[in-house]
């Protein structure tokens, strides 16, 4: 058995949860933040089968899709003071996904 942590941008979380539930996973969603650009993630914990990691792997990578989104910031960070000094273009999105063991796992 395994669970499977998928940290997802919020803008995919909803369509990846829920074509995940369609197909008779579990999910539970859990609202994060994460460290880089500081903006909304979901992280999703999904316990399943080894047989079916690479299904669940399948879904998030098919509905969490990568956009480019300017960053901009309250100081230069020692980029100058050129007219794009100020701000950045990023590529947001996507999903990291984690694959691990478990032991055991009960019910009730």
């Amino acid at each position: 058995m395994k669970l499977i942590l998928a940290i997802v941008n919020n803008d995919d979380s909803a369509i990846v949860a829920s074509e995940l539930t369609n197909e008779g996973f579990i999910v539970t969603k859990l609202s994060t933040t994460g460290g880089y650009l500081m903006v909304g993630n979901t992280t999703l914990l999904i316990g399943a089968e080894d047989t079916d990691v690479a299904k669940i792997k399948q879904i998030i990578q098919k509905y969490s899709q990568t956009r480019k989104c300017v960053n901009p910031t309250n100081a230069s960070f020692g980029r100058g003071l050129s007219p794009n000094g100020l701000e950045h273009e990023v590529t947001v999105g996507g999903a990291t996904v984690f694959v691990l063991g478990v032991d055991d796992m009960e019910k009730y």
